[in-house]
């Protein structure tokens, strides 16, 4: 009987956001296996114990990205991870969008200001603001020139916190045809959702944001799978992704560009698509005998 680790976040006193984590555990016992939900950072745990090590909700390791990056090259040394931590390192910096750009993939425009540069922001466009190191919309925000102190304030609070900024401008597709997630399990689409954009006008980049508002299945279009694959297809290592969901918006032409690779811990979405669990079951088990 193989043995999944479903890597998740220590939640404190409160519930855990990770809707898909209970439906995980309880589908992949029915299919024989032993899962068990584990925090990443539990000292406790025996990681070579298991078959695979599964990443899925560790939706706190933004606010400590080089302890999660060390974590994740221990547990791959004791046991199979997905992803692997070569993945989870590249991934877990959003300059990769730099990457994927100048191998000709179509991404939102960005530019990178860490700390001691300059707050060069645009002076004649709305943009975006937020870290190249965050989940759920952690300490991003929009801004409008006219609110150019403000957006200076919230760089210098980042940069005191030794996190680099992105700087991207807001693209105008979000409002309309909203941002849609294709997920990819085992190497194929598996589903798809759209949901509304996240930013509001006016909402301060430290305060809590819905990540997910509307959210609703999505069928994409051609155009926009097959951005997806090329996308994936350029990511180091890409043949070991056992999971990844692409983020996409429209362009000013109307075009899909990447708005982010989710490599790490993306959320799966199944109470949406429960249709999905028992291909990702299946795919699960696959990983964790191929060991």
């Amino acid at each position: 009987m193989p043995r999944v680790a479903l890597v998740t976040y220590d939640p404190g006193p409160e519930p855990s956001k990770d809707r898909d984590l209970p439906v995980l555990v309880r589908a992949l016992e029915e299919a024989g296996a032993g899962a068990e939900a584990v925090c990443w950072d539990d000292a406790d745990v025996d990681w070579a114990s298991y078959d695979l090590a599964l990443i899925r909700s560790t939706w706190d390791y933004s606010w400590r990205a080089a302890e999660f990056t060390a974590w994740a090259e221990r547990c791959a040394k004791a046991t199979r991870l997905a992803n692997p931590a070569a993945v989870v390192r590249w991934n877990t910096d959003k300059r990769y969008l730099g990457e994927l750009a100048a191998a000709g993939i179509p991404v939102v425009p960005t530019r990178y200001l860490g700390p001691g540069e300059p707050a060069d922001l645009p002076d004649d466009h709305e943009y975006v603001v937020k870290p190249t190191s965050g989940a759920g919309a952690r300490y991003a925000a929009r801004y409008t020139p006219d609110q150019h102190d403000t957006a200076v304030r919230h760089l210098a609070r980042m940069h005191e916190e030794g996190l680099t900024a992105m700087v991207q401008p807001y693209v105008r597709g979000i409002d309309t045809g909203g941002e849609r997630a294709l997920q990819f399990f085992g190497g194929s689409l598996l589903h798809a959702s759209r949901k509304r954009a996240v930013l509001a006008s006016g909402t301060a980049f430290d305060a809590d944001k819905v990540a997910h508002p509307g959210l609703e299945p999505w069928t994409p279009t051609a155009a926009e799978l097959d951005v997806a694959e090329r996308a994936l297809a350029a990511v180091p290592d890409a043949p070991e992704l056992l999971y990844a969901r692409v983020d996409l918006v429209d362009g000013d032409d109307g075009r899909p560009r990447v708005m982010e690779l989710e490599l790490v811990e993306p959320n799966l979405f199944l109470f949406l698509h429960p249709e999905s669990v028992p291909r990702v079951v299946e795919v699960i088990l696959a990983a964790a005998v191929a060991r």
